[in-house]
């Protein structure tokens, strides 16, 4: 009986957040870990499908970089990065497209389905979802006096447009849209654009209650190597510029950042490794990880 009561008090606890949520669309960039441990993959499918039972319209953005590491291996193709963000030639294109949309879309679209859900995989090419171009990063100058120096990634583009309709006629028909971020620009090229940027775009065009990344780590940590429980957006640059935030952190922050700046009300990076990690950020008071607010 005290298991039963203890089951009781957890969803009379939760009430607020199911009231508070409710009919909202919460933004999940599903990576790390969770995307390759068999037991987390299945937690994270039930997550999902429990959240649109209960009226919450999830929306999942996924990754897939050690699948693609695999595979260029394989491959003999060697990767090089430049700020978190791999660089991307013909060759690498061609082996990330085939991996996100025609492997790892596949299978995370295939486990919530078998899981009694009702998802719907795509590519940001399926019509014109995730409309892109090609991203221009400055790299520091080799002398004080130089100007910053141009780096060409290849193939790696940044959006400059979601293409929502698509996801609202899914979301009236009760589907869950998984997208693999790969984008289109004006002249059909593909381009692998990174997963938290994609999901930083769609959570604010859709107006989204929450963006949730899902990482490998309890999520952004001070110079004392403690967790930083809240972000405000205002001060993520500076936290960049003194290298508290570096690698592959910085564009997570900074989707973040663009997210709240469109119009999301809250982000949060937490610790995919953890159990039921999407359920206990939106249904307990303290959530998990770092939460980024405006």
């Amino acid at each position: 009986m005290q298991n039963e009561i203890a089951k009781a008090k957890v969803l009379i606890e939760s009430l607020p957040y199911l009231r508070e949520f409710s009919g909202k669309t919460v933004v999940i960039k599903y990576g790390g870990h969770a995307m390759i441990d068999e037991e987390l993959k299945k937690k994270f499918a039930l997550d999902i499908i429990l959240l649109k039972y209960i009226g919450i319209n999830p929306v999942v953005v996924h990754g897939g970089g050690p699948q693609i590491n695999e595979f260029l291996k394989k491959m003999q193709i060697t990767s090089s990065y430049v700020q978190g963000m791999r660089v991307t030639d013909g060759p690498t294109m061609d082996v990330v497209e085939m991996v996100l949309v025609g492997k790892v879309n596949k299978e995370i679209v295939g486990l919530i389905n078998h899981c009694g859900g009702r998802a719907v995989g795509l590519s940001g090419r399926d019509g014109d979802l995730v409309q892109a171009k090609k991203m221009k990063v400055l790299g520091k100058p080799e002398t004080e006096n130089a100007p910053p120096e141009l780096i060409d990634l290849g193939q790696v583009g940044e959006v400059t447009r979601i293409n929502s309709e698509i996801l609202t006629t899914l979301d009236a028909k009760d589907f869950i849209p998984v997208i693999a971020p790969v984008g289109v620009g004006e002249d059909g090229q593909a381009y692998n654009i990174n997963a938290d940027l994609v999901a930083g775009a769609v959570a604010a065009e859709l107006n989204a209650a929450k963006l949730i990344l899902l990482t490998d780590v309890e999520g952004v940590k001070g110079a004392d190597g403690q967790l930083i429980s809240s972000i405000a957006v205002s001060s993520i640059e500076q936290l960049i510029a003194d290298g508290v935030i570096k690698g592959g952190m910085i564009p997570k922050l900074r989707c973040c950042a663009s997210a709240i700046n469109g119009g999301v009300s809250k982000a949060h990076i937490i610790d995919g490794r953890q159990d039921h990690a999407i359920l206990l950020e939106i249904f307990t008071h303290a959530g998990i990880g770092t939460e980024i607010t405006a």
